[in-house]
């Protein structure tokens, strides 16, 4: 089969869509309302429960950058996102949550850093904000360039900020592994491939944070790490340890 040619200035929005009834009319109006226009936003309704599909299916009607993707069984963010990227058109894709909120001039801002860069593979910094996406003040700023050494201590690549460039990074490297903490486990794939990831240090997303989730998944979190540590980094014990205490300080550091 004959693979169509991805379109050069389009970014691909890939949303993973799981009870968001109350946050995706907001998003997808974010999505409208930014300031690169060619763009297509595919929302994956991973089997969701509520009537999220409804409120896509209703905007979709009045903007045909809008595509619905509904899947017949629940199977996870990484799954869903998936199979947005392989539904995808655009030489660029990006990523999205459901609940998150990007500035106006995100994406324009990041190609052109991009560009600047002659990157495949770029983040911005972001800051917290509330269960209202009000800002908190608390922001994570970000290193100019980041390599996968550096990765493995700091988890500071936030999913909602990522751009990339599928003609300088393979799509298979983009694809999301089924397991825990899939988004940090894809940074560092394709980081351990030998391409540079690099940091533009302007807050252009707020992570929408409800209080009680600040501190209340802390040993999951730990569990997660371990693992990406010991299967994916393949890292010994001792090395997983040393990097796990580096990484916690960092964590600590950045929602102090």
């Amino acid at each position: 089969m004959v693979m169509e040619k991805r379109q050069d200035n389009l970014i691909s929005i890939i949303v993973p869509v799981y009870k968001a009834m109350d946050y995706i009319g907001c998003t997808i109006k974010n999505v409208q309302e930014q300031t690169y226009r060619d763009f297509e936003l595919i929302l994956v309704d991973d089997a969701s429960p509520d009537d999220s599909y409804k409120i896509i299916e209703e905007m979709a009607r009045h903007d045909d950058r809008i595509r619905l993707i509904r899947k017949e069984k629940n199977e996870g963010a990484a799954s869903a996102r998936n199979t947005g990227i392989d539904a995808s058109r655009g030489r660029y894709i990006a990523f999205l949550d459901a609940d998150d909120v990007w500035k106006k001039d995100k994406l324009e801002k990041e190609l052109s850093f991009m560009h600047k860069k002659d990157a495949g593979f770029v983040f911005t910094s972001y800051e917290f904000g509330d269960e209202d996406a009000n800002p908190t003040g608390k922001l994570v700023r970000v290193p100019e360039t980041l390599r996968y050494r550096q990765a493995l201590s700091r988890t500071i690549i936030f999913t909602s900020t990522v751009l990339i460039d599928l003609e300088k990074v393979d799509i298979n490297l983009v694809h999301m592994p089924l397991i825990e903490s899939e988004d940090t486990a894809t940074w560092w794939t394709i980081l351990m491939n030998g391409i540079v990831a690099y940091g533009l240090d302007e807050v252009l997303v707020v992570y929408r944070r409800p209080a009680k989730s600040l501190s209340s998944n802390k040993f999951k979190a730990v569990k997660r790490i371990w693992g990406l540590y010991r299967k994916i980094a393949k890292l010994s014990p001792v090395a997983s340890v040393v990097h796990l205490l580096a990484w916690g300080v960092r964590a600590t550091m950045r929602r102090l």
